[in-house]
């Protein structure tokens, strides 16, 4: 763990020049303390480390040193820099390897590889899934790393439109690919599966200096989930069930859940959340079965009443109360 660690802090400083103890603490998660011990231990090791002192001081590598990795060429660089690896759950240990790498590679290759993060954007927390048929995306990929104008007919809800598009970014949520693009509108966000046609003109565009992939999807998709369309239910639910609702329900409702889990034991909880529709909640609460009990509103109850029922009728229970016996 500690020559891990030790690796960690030679790379950051090789990479991002001189830190402080305080910097290097919070990203390797350690105390400045352990900090100091390492930086002691890589100087006795060999590998110069000097301790700058004063209010601008802090940690940095003497004398340019650094490793150098050879054969890399420029787009090898660029793409080890794009990969989506973190929807396979290794976004950790991508981020050590891409800082590995990062650390070996020139300066000129540096700048290239960095490069890639203007363009593409992943982000991991949870959303609505679903399996995304994306035939154009190679195209909209290659409209982005060029800066080509994109002539596209893109689906919204029953029309299809024609679009004239500047591409800056894609973004994959969740299994499904986004691509943030500027238009006469002003920048809009679509869902890559919803293209029906992109085109690849000639034509090339001014990239904004100062827009920022990143910042601007954290933005928008926060917005995004906060004016979401919401159907509130009033639930019965053991106390243990709550953080598996979750996941599972309207953003607006997730801070409620966090404070009922804080609560003292209870066997027994009453509790309103938001779902974004009245069909995500019955299919999204079935699957909870007799753990939990929709109050309120009475539809909903009575559709989950119905739905239990046919099952009892499909199995030849008569009465449910006989249901465990049997």
């Amino acid at each position: 763990m500690r020559a891990s660690r030790l690796i960690s802090l030679l790379l950051l400083l090789q990479t991002r020049g001189q830190l402080t103890a305080a910097e290097l603490a919070e990203r390797l998660e350690v105390s400045e303390r352990t900090i100091q011990r390492d930086a002691d231990a890589l100087a006795a090791a060999g590998v110069p480390v000097e301790a700058v002192r004063g209010p601008a001081g802090g940690y940095r590598l003497a004398g340019g040193y650094r490793t150098r990795l050879t054969g890399l060429t420029a787009e090898e660089a660029e793409a080890l820099f794009a990969g989506p690896v973190a929807e396979l759950g290794l976004g950790r240990v991508f981020a050590d390897a891409r800082l590995k790498v990062l650390a070996a590679l020139p300066p000129e290759l540096q700048e290239r590889a960095e490069r890639s993060v203007r363009f593409f954007h992943l982000d991991t927390r949870g959303w609505f899934r679903g399996e995304d048929k994306t035939p154009h995306l190679p195209a909209l990929a290659s409209a982005v790393w060029q800066g080509r104008r994109v002539r596209a007919h893109y689906r919204e809800g029953p029309r299809v439109v024609q679009r004239t598009l500047d591409p800056l970014g894609l973004v994959l949520k969740a299994g499904a690919w986004y691509l943030v693009a500027r238009r006469s509108a002003g920048l809009r966000v679509y869902r890559v599966s919803r293209f029906v046609a992109a085109r690849v003109g000639d034509e090339t565009f001014e990239r904004p200096a100062a827009f920022d992939l990143a910042a601007f999807w954290e933005e928008w998709s926060t917005s995004f989930e906060r004016d979401r369309p919401r159907f509130d239910v009033r639930l019965r639910v053991p106390r243990a069930a709550v953080r598996f609702l979750r996941p599972l329900v309207h953003p607006a409702g997730r801070a409620a859940l966090d404070d009922v889990s804080r609560e003292p034991a209870l066997e027994q909880i009453e509790l309103t959340v938001p779902f974004e529709h009245v069909d995500t909640a019955y299919r999204e609460l079935l699957t909870f079965g007799a753990d939990v009990e929709v109050l309120d509103p009475p539809e909903l109850r009575r559709r989950v009443a119905a739905a239990g029922a046919a099952v009892a009728e499909l199995y030849g229970i008569r009465d449910v109360r006989y249901a465990e016996a049997w």
